[in-house]
């Protein structure tokens, strides 16, 4: 267990040393950032066992809590020197309309990525990445795609040479190979990231984000797969039930294939996900099929798993109320004002995911 009064004591020293504003800003993303302390702290909520985890997350939010409590004084006070130094030496036209001061907020997406991470780290999943420039081998050839496939053609596909040796990945699932690649079985990894694609209306966006989902291991069948799914979808709309079914389709890489619908119903003009007598089609799964593991040099007679892709921005427009994908991309900061996220809400089971 980790010694939380002296991670405590290290970061509030820290930050009552901090003199100015941009040294504050650097402090907090060491702190509440990606790769920040409390970050790292939360992920390792996942690795304890059942005993430890009531504990050491009370202990670790109660010091997200205090931690946060003192940057926001800290940030209250530059504010203030500054508003006292405009004071002193400036003449105020007090006639004047007043003016909003944006401070940055979190992009949907990115706070749906935490979101998603979170849950799946909870059931043991990593987090895995790939290049955006890809390989045709690794993006089509190592998945099963075929040569003829419809997905291989240039309207679909952003080819960066002439002999289409490089492209822009279409999907994330090119990390399932190098992940397989480069380690030994068991795997069970999920791989966010941008993907590109010849597509652009109110629905669909050259660059948009993906998230796959991987799991190799021995005796693996459909079960685990939608028991996963499950999981996720119950975890990440917040909802206490849901209704799901599969419905059969087919992807080049796993077999046999699926589509995944969630019910929904609209009530005072608004989705409400999990119940009712509408269905609404979420991300496409699998099992990953024997010709994909061979490619990845793994034993399909010793070893299955399930494969499953979802789109991240379809997730934050359903979640959260966007109509129109587009404005993801429009760069509009009041668009950014009403939908972003608090910097320092880090999304995890124990406190909710979505402020």
């Amino acid at each position: 267990m980790e010694n939380f009064n002296q991670v405590e004591s290290d970061i509030i020293s820290k930050i009552e040393k901090v003199t100015n504003r941009n040294s504050l800003d650097s402090i907090k993303t060491d702190i509440f950032g990606k790769k920040g302390i409390i970050t790292e702290l939360f992920k390792k909520i996942s690795t304890l066992n059942q005993s430890q985890k009531k504990e050491y997350a009370s202990k670790l939010n109660s010091l997200k809590i205090k931690v946060t409590n003192v940057l926001e004084k800290k940030i209250a006070d530059f504010e203030q020197a500054e508003i006292n130094k405009k004071l002193k030496n400036e003449k105020i036209d007090v006639t004047l309309p007043g003016r909003t001061h944006f401070s940055g907020k979190i992009h949907p997406v990115s706070q749906v990525i935490d979101e998603v991470t979170s849950i799946f780290s909870e059931i043991g999943f990593s987090v895995e990445e790939g290049p955006d420039i890809e390989t045709e081998y690794f993006n089509f050839s190592a998945l099963n795609t075929p040569e003829n496939h419809p997905a291989r053609d240039m309207h679909d596909t952003f080819y960066l040479d002439q002999s289409k040796d490089l492209l822009l990945r279409t999907h994330t699932s090119p990390v399932q190979i190098r992940t397989m690649l480069k380690d030994k079985p068991p795997f069970k990894i999920i791989a966010p990231g941008r993907t590109y694609r010849c597509d652009s209306d109110q629905t669909h966006s050259p660059m948009f984000h993906q998230l796959e989902g991987l799991h190799i291991d021995k005796n693996i069948n459909m079960g685990h797969l939608k028991g996963c799914l499950y999981y996720f979808v119950k975890k990440f709309f917040e909802v206490e039930k849901v209704k799901m079914r599969f419905r059969p389709s087919h992807f080049p890489f796993t077999e046999p294939s699926a589509e995944v619908d969630i019910g929904y119903k609209i009530e005072n003009g608004k989705i409400k996900v999990g119940e009712g007598d509408k269905w609404l089609e979420v991300l496409g799964c699998g099992m990953v099929h024997p010709n994909v593991l061979k490619n990845a040099k793994v034993n399909p007679k010793q070893y299955q798993g399930y494969a499953f892709g979802v789109g991240l921005d379809r997730l934050a427009m359903l979640k959260y109320g966007i109509n129109d994908l587009r404005a993801f991309f429009e760069s509009d900061i009041r668009w950014l004002e009403f939908y972003g996220f608090d910097p320092l809400d880090v999304p995890t089971n124990y406190r909710g995911l979505s402020r």
